[in-house]
């Protein structure tokens, strides 16, 4: 097994036949020593070229390193195994984000199942965060604003995601998540009004503490 696909793509670096034959190449030789070698090139220059953006979106919704890097991974083993075309650079970018997204959003909703299925195996008191006893915790900024966020809902959430931490503009955000520019920009106003908001109201309650 292959700790990550640099692993891979050294591994394969003299294969000059593919593995399997996709549908979704139509019109192409998948088993060409040619097209492998190009594949493996236009490949190499995706991966290094999207995977720090690809990364600071799954950070961000996991809120955890080891799970954004194999989420990343994952998705490039994925890509990189069905030998999957694009018309150009930016769709395969597009698609990669999606799925990126998809996948972290999974990894969170499973570890809020985990946590709540913990908390009422021990039983522990669910007021301890409405009273506020949390927020009596030093924080570094970035984490409060880390906290703030993931209360944010999903549609808001992921726009500003994209916006902020994947250097995205609206467009792009409207093609990922398949919805009009307009809307992007409504959802991201949105958003930042709601985690103001959220950051005033925290800000306030450690006052009062």
């Amino acid at each position: 097994m292959f700790k990550n696909i640099e692993d891979k793509l050294e591994d394969d670096a003299n294969i000059v036949e593919a593995k399997t034959t996709q549908t979704g190449f139509a019109g192409y030789d998948t088993t060409s020593a040619e097209f492998n070698r190009n594949f493996q090139r236009n490949f190499r220059h995706l991966y290094d070229s999207t995977f720090q953006l690809l990364f600071r979106v799954a950070f961000r919704v996991t809120n955890n390193s080891e799970a954004a890097e194999d989420i990343c991974q994952e998705s490039f083993f994925r890509l990189y195994e069905k030998k999957m075309f694009f018309p150009n650079p930016e769709e395969a970018k597009y698609w990669l984000i999606r799925v990126v997204k998809n996948a972290a959003l999974n990894y969170a909703k499973r570890k809020e199942r985990e946590r709540k299925a913990y908390q009422r195996a021990f039983k522990e008191d669910y007021r301890q965060v409405e009273t506020g006893e949390l927020l009596l915790v030093k924080k570094e900024t970035s984490e409060e604003v880390q906290e703030a966020l993931e209360k944010l809902p999903e549609n808001l959430r992921m726009v500003l995601i994209l916006k902020e931490y994947a250097d995205m503009n609206y467009k792009e955000i409207g093609k990922t998540l398949g919805i009009s520019e307009g809307n992007v920009k409504v959802r991201v106003f949105r958003a930042r009004e709601r985690l103001e908001s959220l950051l005033e109201d925290k800000l306030a309650s450690k006052k009062q503490n």
